[in-house]
């Protein structure tokens, strides 16, 4: 505060020199010979020149000075702005916190880490998967991602917590290499980029906004396709027309493939407008091991393909087909999907081959910038039964009692804090009928979560 005051204090004594440049109106009799007019103009300008340079030089030679002198007196730390506790998009965090951040940051390098999560109460009804009502960590993930070399990097996913994994155990999600763009080498732009290592199945979009942080409602619609598998992917755009091209085991088991034939998944997207987006899923499981596989890793109605033969089926397969519809405005969207799903198995008793048909719809309305509501209705059928987990007990309806039809209305109100911070709440009802016949109730959901990222 001293320096800057001294500084503007000289600056103010240079300039004062300037008054003793003579400007005054020229005389009478110095005006009447022009020659002479000209002369004492140059000779004002010459030593007006002459002080301006002089006074440069002074201020020169302050700068330097002044300079020394803050650059000698500690600076102290900037004091953080003082927010409220209430806001959770701007917390406080203590000095200590921020230097082992920063060392961290300067350590990792480029390392990124990021995670996200959410932080849920469920209760069910009597025969829904949390009759007894509880508190839960919904889902915890950590992400880590790291240039290895020019343009490729390494993806790395830990989910700690995963509303499906019923052990609670941590388990690895998906962990790849990606070679991105490798398509410049013909000098074209993202037209082809490769992944390999254990990826998402690239089948449908929902697996794209599944997570808590994404998901406008908390529950997801009944055939919720995704799943996590060992193999490579190709992807890239291609005339305004996006792609993903996937080889994967297919089979549940992420150490061992028990089945040379792979599943195989094709996507397609592309928006010829603004507010129009279309899509086409194609996939084909593979065949897969009823002793050694068991199951299929893409997930399906909250379950998985399995086996639907007798004790004597070796090998069972699925081939599905998805189309993907949205609809935008400036606050919301409207979804909609729908597709089938063909069966078949080896069963040397019986022919076990059919067809399950599934469809939803979702709606987002946002009534202010950050306050929406969202309704999603979602359903399956099939005329000889087919494992549906749903809400439902996950062996039961897995393992033991085929499902002819089930449907799922659900709708939620949400509440976006900050951008990495989501509050949301929904009422899921559930109904459906057995292969046998009976009904399948008592399986409605009430659920309130905060989401979460960083």
């Amino acid at each position: 505060m001293h320096s800057s005051a001294y500084l503007y204090a000289s600056i103010l004594l240079l300039c004062l020199p300037l008054n003793k440049v003579d400007f005054s109106v020229l005389k009478a009799d110095e005006v009447t010979d022009p020659r002479r007019e000209l002369q004492l103009l140059r000779e004002q300008n010459e030593a007006l020149q002459r002080q301006m340079r002089k006074q440069a030089e002074q201020l020169d030679r302050l700068t330097k000075i002044v300079t020394e002198l803050q650059d000698s007196v500690p600076k102290s730390q900037p004091q953080k702005p003082q927010t409220s506790d209430l806001d959770p998009s701007t917390p406080q965090t203590p000095r200590q916190e921020s230097i082992f951040r920063s060392a961290v940051q300067e350590s990792l390098g480029k390392v990124h880490i990021s995670g996200q999560g959410g932080l849920a109460f469920f209760s069910h009804e009597s025969n829904g998967r949390f009759p007894d009502a509880a508190f839960r960590a919904d889902e915890a993930y950590l992400f880590v991602e790291a240039p290895v070399f020019e343009d490729i990097y390494l993806f790395s996913e830990t989910k700690f917590f995963r509303r499906e994994d019923l052990s609670q155990q941590i388990i690895p999600g998906e962990i790849y290499l990606d070679f991105e763009n490798l398509s410049r080498w013909w000098n074209q732009e993202s037209q082809l980029s490769l992944r390999m290592g254990r990826l998402d199945i690239p089948f449908g979009e929902e697996y794209l906004s599944r997570d808590a942080s994404d998901n406008r409602l908390i529950s997801h619609s009944l055939s919720d396709f995704w799943g996590i598998d060992e193999g490579v992917e190709v992807y890239g755009t291609l005339k305004h027309i996006q792609y993903v091209l996937a080889v994967q085991n297919g089979g549940h088991p992420s150490i061992n493939d028990y089945n040379s034939d792979k599943s195989v998944t094709l996507r397609l997207g592309g928006d010829p407008v603004k507010w129009l987006h279309l899509g086409v899923s194609l996939m084909r499981t593979g065949d897969l091991d009823v002793k050694n596989d068991q199951l299929s890793e893409l997930w399906f109605g909250n379950g998985f393909f399995r086996s639907v033969g007798s004790t004597n089926t070796t090998t069972f397969e699925a081939n599905l087909v998805q189309g993907d519809t949205t609809f935008r405005w400036q606050n919301g969207h409207l979804g909609l999907s729908g597709g089938a799903i063909q069966y078949s198995d080896n069963d040397p008793r019986s022919s076990n081959s059919r067809t399950v048909f599934f469809y939803s719809t979702e709606v987002v309305q946002y009534l202010s910038k950050k306050f929406y509501l969202a309704g999603r209705f979602s359903e399956i059928w099939t005329d000889r039964g087919f494992p549906m987990v749903g809400d439902g007990g996950y062996s039961k309806y897995l393992n033991q009692v085929l499902t002819k039809d089930l449907w799922r209305f659900s709708i939620g109100v949400g509440y976006q804090i900050g951008p990495s911070l989501l509050l949301k709440a929904e009422y899921s009802i559930n109904r459906g009928h057995e292969a046998n016949g009976n009904t399948r109730d008592q399986e409605n959901l009430s659920a309130v979560e905060a989401s979460f990222k960083f």
